[in-house]
């Protein structure tokens, strides 16, 4: 499994896509494409970033009813992305769709699928009342993990915090992809459950994802590469 940090490319264009990416031309990165660059670019983001020989984490989060996941999951997979995602929330019939359709559609090897389980902005009691669900936060994440592994997914988006109680549950090889990741220095923004690399690395994080920390730097290559660091331990 990939030690690069994901950096989460949060940028409405290809013009300021490009501008951050242009000192990396030496680096092989692994890229997540979100809902505002991709939803604002389509596909031709895709394939600017595939030409730069860079790995992608297509972050859509699916969730709708089976057929419609399982047949735009058929259509992504022909774009090439190395990784992807639904909400758990969608339930195992829609997960089996989703990887049905990436199988369908997949030139090669089929991307990575990942279910979200709960966002890092949600707290535990922003859970219970607005979600309605009455059990703790790691609860829920478990059950959302089993869920998905039961459907035949790859791994989970979850919370530093709850992965070490997925590889409990689930096993190691079960993929824990970690958002939320911020160095000591910096603010958590809109991010309720944070941690640094270094804690992800200890907690058991498969892959971690990077934005603000490594996007908003003055010095964007120096940032990367101090997280890359902590996260491999050296």
């Amino acid at each position: 499994m990939s030690r690069e940090p994901i950096i989460a490319l949060d940028f409405p264009t290809w013009e300021k896509t490009e501008r951050f990416l242009k000192p990396f031309e030496n680096e092989s990165l692994y890229i997540k494409v979100g809902m505002e660059l991709y939803l604002q670019n389509g596909p031709f983001i895709v394939e600017q970033i595939k030409q730069m020989n860079h790995r992608i984490f297509l972050d859509l989060k699916l969730h709708d009813i089976p057929n419609t996941v399982g047949q735009a999951m058929k259509g992504l997979a022909g774009l090439g992305v190395d990784m992807i995602n639904v909400h758990a929330a969608g339930g195992q019939k829609m997960i089996e769709a989703a990887r049905e359709g990436l199988e369908q559609g997949a030139t090669g090897t089929r991307p990575i699928l990942l279910a979200v389980t709960q966002l890092t902005s949600t707290s535990e009691g922003q859970m219970n009342k607005e979600q309605l669900i009455p059990v703790s936060l790691e609860e829920s994440v478990l059950h959302y993990a089993k869920l998905t592994k039961a459907a035949g997914a790859d791994g989970v988006v979850c919370s530093v915090h709850e992965a070490a109680a997925i590889s409990e549950a689930c096993g190691t090889e079960f993929l824990k992809v970690t958002p939320g990741i911020r160095m000591k220095e910096d603010d958590a923004n809109d991010q309720q459950r944070v941690a640094d690399p270094a804690l992800a690395r200890t907690l058991g994080s498969s892959m971690i994802v990077v934005g603000r920390s490594i996007t908003k730097s003055e010095n964007p290559i120096e940032a990367y590469r101090k997280v890359k660091q902590q996260w491999e331990g050296e």
